[in-house]
């Protein structure tokens, strides 16, 4: 039996030696292609769009990308047999069998790594949970891009995600109205099958039923029997104050809702910060810069200065000022777990290219009474 797998590197359309910016680049743009806002309605764009999600959140993070490439290496992409080449079969003849849930890596199970590669068609519980059995839902691992001020002051954003909901006509069975649900033929009930190559094989949730298994006998035409749909949940996130590029944010009971009753996953929120024009960040430092002309910098000036709280403060330029001077604006920087950084104010002096006529004059005489000229 074929295996339906994900390879996260064509999902983004990256090499595999790909490096993190390269990767950054092809998801942001695939992520606006295909975001639920830009496709309302587009079921397609939505499944698209969690699987550009999903890839992004893999290899994107160095440890699970090592993990992930580590199980390529292994033939998690090219068929299970080059995986059991080195062990022999059971005692007895036969091939051996292997719950994914039951083998670990330390720190988590090769179930879970596999389960994450492999579109097995429906969430897996708890180890040990029985098929139609209560089953706690799936986390789900999303990355939303906020502005360069929400991650500094904190605010609110909504953040539009793709979930998987039981259907609103069967209610989950997969059954149309009035048809029966009868037992699996293809797992006798169980809800899982066995399958693969060589020496080993491998449990999987049924394909026919979904691991529930029961099949109706007819299909419910809202959701093709699946008992599911897809459906986008805007959820209103608070952002802390302080946030910085890759912060994550854990919103329990917002991920995937649990089968047979089972309690709903995580929403598990990586934040990418936006950019901003004027400010840069540096630790729970402000930087900026601004423009003076000549005159300003010679005679000096007081110029305003936008702040990331939003009203501008009033910066005294003293006479003489150089360029590249840094000005501090205390207070005005960062604020986290109870400490705030300072902003500062780099000058740039703008010299103009050519004078001409009476400007050109006075400053000729502005320069020898200064001794400047020779």
């Amino acid at each position: 039996m074929a295996t339906q797998t994900k390879d996260f590197y064509r999902v983004l359309g990256v090499a595999e030696n790909a490096s993190a910016d390269e990767i950054k680049k092809a998801y942001r743009k695939l992520a606006k292609q295909n975001h639920p806002d830009a496709n309302p309605n587009d079921a397609a764009a939505a499944e698209r769009f969690k699987e550009i999600s999903e890839a992004y959140s893999v290899l994107s993070d160095d440890a699970k990308r090592k993990q992930y490439d580590q199980m390529r290496r292994m033939g998690a992409f090219g068929g299970m047999g080059g995986y059991g080449g080195g062990a022999g079969p059971r005692p007895g003849g036969g091939a051996q069998s292997i719950n994914l849930d039951d083998l670990d890596l330390g720190g988590g199970g090769l179930g879970d790594i596999f389960g994450s590669f492999f579109d097995f068609g429906k969430r897996r519980g708890a180890p040990g949970a029985r098929p139609g059995g209560p089953e706690r839902g799936e986390n789900i691992e999303y990355a939303v891009e906020i502005p360069f001020a929400t991650a500094v002051r904190g605010g609110k954003v909504t953040v539009t995600v793709p979930v998987t909901e039981d259907c609103p006509s069967c209610h989950g069975s997969g059954a149309a109205p009035g048809a029966t649900v009868n037992t699996c033929p293809e797992c006798k009930g169980l809800g899982s099958v066995t399958f693969g190559q060589g020496s080993f094989g491998v449990s999987r949730p049924c394909p026919m039923c979904g691991g529930k298994g029961k099949v109706p006998t007819e299909p419910c035409p809202t959701c093709a029997g699946n008992g599911q749909v897809r459906r986008n949940r805007a959820v209103q996130v608070t952002v802390p104050a302080g946030v910085d590029n890759g912060g994550k944010l854990r919103l329990a009971g917002q991920g995937e809702r649990g089968a047979s009753g089972g309690p709903p996953g995580d929403l598990m929120l990586t934040f990418r910060v936006e950019p901003d024009r004027f400010f840069t960040r540096d630790g729970l430092d402000l930087n900026c810069t601004i423009h003076v002309n000549l005159a300003q910098a010679v005679l000096g000036s007081k110029v305003k200065v936008r702040t990331v709280d939003g009203p501008s403060v009033v910066l005294r330029i003293p006479p003489g000022t150089q360029p590249g001077r840094r000005f501090r604006i205390k207070g005005m920087g960062v604020e986290k777990a109870g400490r705030r950084g300072d902003q500062f104010v780099k000058v740039q002096v703008d010299v103009p290219e050519e004078l001409e006529g009476d400007a050109r004059k006075e400053f000729e005489e502005f320069a020898e009474a200064a001794g400047m000229r020779h």
